[in-house]
């Protein structure tokens, strides 16, 4: 087994709450795969998407490649798994193709569970020694949040599958309504701040918080006067974004976009039924909630609807500039409605609603480094620096997102045609 090498004089840091996050980490994604049948978890819908078996057994292979190789006394569950389950690191050794994950019915969906299973016993036999090398202890941190945005993924490429079978599954059984929805129709902005602002997160090991190294280093930036929508775009403007004929206006969209519509013959959002009254969710089909966020929309509509309606997309310094001061709190994963929500009926406008949760919120800037940015050291430098080419940003998690995975200066970021995820519109505009 190839991975980074690290210097033998280790100093040692105490491990304090990192074996109670590891295992309730390691037991959320178990709880979010415990519906799906061996045959649902060998599923790969598109070259994209990923089995949830893959999921299961990939985060399982970060650990014991980047941790546990490094200890005394390693031996590979499987010498093969480096090959199968490996994602993008060159520089750790060959791996399987992307597009063919969905062929490997070897291992079975057991035999991964056992590997889970053998990991975890490892892990927690170290924890019990009191202390990890002080690099260890960092990977074991970026391990947990790797595995944290696998469990979105597991649940965003299984929705997926799902929707392409004619009985059109529900993943999880519809939980209890959520609260009444606000009025739709209506357009509230908030007005941002103006000149210069400090976004972006402290480098991380060195600071004491967790950010992926991409969210640093923190840096001024100038805004020109602007305001942010109070809501997030709802099913209801989209639904008269459509019915006006706005996926047959080649005006409205960028000229990639309107590329992507005619070679795909796109006419509504992935996954609304011909009539707009309806969308696939993980719950199964279920009638277009108006005041609901709208969901899963590629960069290119989200582009479309902001020229349409007279507006813009913000730039990701503005949006983190408002959410900055904000609590991160909204509809997760946790809250188990794995949907987004319509925002409760409140009489103060003075910040926008829904920033955290509910639906990614694309932003027009595209993915690049920040001035003076750094990408760690070693393999892991390859988990988010070569993607800076060709991807815009989203903010905000969504529904299916982990809520302690998520703060204001958190970047996402996906191919423009990209709409499989949970992301969705906040409009902004210029003063």
């Amino acid at each position: 087994m190839t991975t980074a090498t690290l210097p033998r004089a280790h100093t040692e840091r105490p491990v304090t709450d990192l074996p109670a996050r590891f295992d309730a980490v390691r037991a959320a994604t178990r709880a979010l795969a415990a519906p799906l049948s061996a045959e649902d978890a060998l599923l790969q819908s598109m070259p994209d998407a990923s089995p949830s078996k893959w999921h299961l057994a990939h985060t399982t292979w970060f650990f014991e490649q980047f941790i546990l190789a490094e200890l005394p006394g390693f031996s590979a569950f499987d010498p093969a798994y480096d090959f199968l389950f490996n994602s993008y690191y060159e520089s750790v050794g060959p791996r399987h193709a992307r597009p063919q994950r969905g062929v490997l019915s070897r291992p079975g969906l057991e035999r991964v569970l056992e590997y889970r299973d053998s990991v975890e016993e490892r892990m927690r036999g170290h924890f019990a020694r009191g202390a990890l090398p002080d690099e260890l202890a960092r990977r074991l941190e970026l391990g947990l949040h790797h595995e944290q945005q696998h469990q979105e993924l597991l649940l965003t490429d299984i929705k997926h599958a799902f929707s392409l079978n004619p009985l059109e599954p529900a993943y999880r059984a519809r939980p209890q309504a959520a609260p009444a929805s606000r009025n739709t129709g209506e357009r509230e902005w908030c007005e941002g701040a103006q000149g210069s602002v400090r976004v972006g997160a402290s480098a991380w090991p060195s600071a004491a918080v967790f950010a992926f190294d991409h969210e640093s280093p923190p840096h001024l930036s100038q805004l020109a006067p602007h305001a942010l929508a109070r809501h997030p775009v709802d099913n209801a403007a989209y639904r008269d974004f459509v019915g006006e004929g706005a996926y047959a206006n080649p005006l409205l969209w960028l000229s990639a976009g309107w590329d992507w519509i005619c070679a795909n013959d796109i006419a509504r959002p992935i996954y609304w039924g011909e009539d707009l009254e309806s969308e696939f969710t993980l719950q199964g089909r279920r009638a277009l909630d108006p005041a609901a966020p709208v969901v899963h929309l590629n960069y290119f509509e989200a582009d479309a609807f902001a020229r349409w309606a007279g507006a813009r997309l913000p730039t990701e310094i503005e949006w983190e500039s408002a959410a900055a001061a904000l609590a991160v709190a909204g509809n997760f994963a946790d809250s188990g409605l794995l949907h987004p929500a319509s925002s409760p009926v409140t009489n103060s406008a003075a910040a926008p609603l829904q920033m955290f949760g509910d639906v990614w919120e694309w932003t027009a800037s595209a993915y690049l480094p920040y001035p003076g940015y750094r990408p760690l050291e070693g393999a892991l430098g390859e988990y988010n620096g070569k993607f800076m080419c060709g991807q815009f940003v989203l903010r905000g998690g969504s529904c299916a997102s982990p809520g302690s995975h998520l703060r204001a200066s958190y970047r996402n970021f996906f191919m423009p045609a990209d709409r499989w995820q949970f992301s969705g519109i906040r409009l902004a505009r210029d003063l």
